[in-house]
């Protein structure tokens, strides 16, 4: 019998309960700080960070380490979820880089590359690689800012410290098409490298929705 495929609460469930087990040991007040979020106390011993992410504003209480929309209530789903508390977790305050690095110059990034560009690089490549102008809507749509690399590029500020980007390189008669996923060199202060490849899945399918009008 072939085994049911794992939902993703199976499969993220035990990260999110360590994540929120952690949780409250953070001092909130450095952690915004760090993070570059803003905290609110909504009480002697409880309030929340406001985290963009995504280009919409996520509550994250603390110390509960539960996780909403915060234009709705809606709850994060459980990826968004852990990178959520991850960034807070990690985020240590060192400055942007200003310098793009491949997923693979992430600590631990070199055994996990050929999953990522399937989730990642390889998806957007077969979306976009003969289509620079729907790229450019999609990637405009979801806010990205214009980069002068490839064919056509853009800056994507997923977390207030953790900037992500994508160059496209069009097919032509010499060479196929070719996407390039790129991530700031500080990455690695804000996030785990596992985290960084769930953002590349995420970013490269909001782009695809985009494209098609979702």
């Amino acid at each position: 019998m072939q085994a049911k495929p794992r939902t993703p609460e199976e499969r993220y469930g035990p990260a999110l309960e360590k994540a929120q087990r952690a949780f409250p040991a953070l001092q909130p007040v450095e952690t915004a700080a760090r993070a570059a979020v803003s905290y609110e106390p909504l009480g002697a011993d409880e309030g929340r960070f406001q985290v963009p992410f995504f280009g919409r504003l996520y509550d994250v209480h603390w110390p509960a380490g539960s996780a909403v929309r915060a234009s709705d209530g809606q709850e994060a789903d459980i990826a968004s979820h852990i990178v959520l508390l991850h960034y807070l977790l990690t985020a240590d305050g060192t400055p942007m880089s200003g310098e793009w690095v491949s997923f693979r110059n992430l600590p631990g990034g070199l055994g996990y590359y050929a999953a990522f560009q399937g989730r990642a690089s390889l998806r957007l490549r077969d979306a976009f690689g003969r289509d620079a102008h729907a790229f450019e809507i999609a990637a405009q749509a979801l806010g990205g800012e214009r980069l002068s690399f490839g064919d056509a590029s853009f800056m994507f500020r997923v977390l207030p410290r953790v900037w992500m980007a994508v160059v496209l390189y069009l097919a032509d008669d010499e060479f196929p098409a070719e996407a390039n996923v790129l991530f700031d060199a500080s990455t690695e202060h804000y996030l785990p490298t596992e985290d960084a490849a769930v953002l590349g899945g995420l970013l490269a399918g909001r782009l695809i929705r985009a494209a098609r009008g979702g």
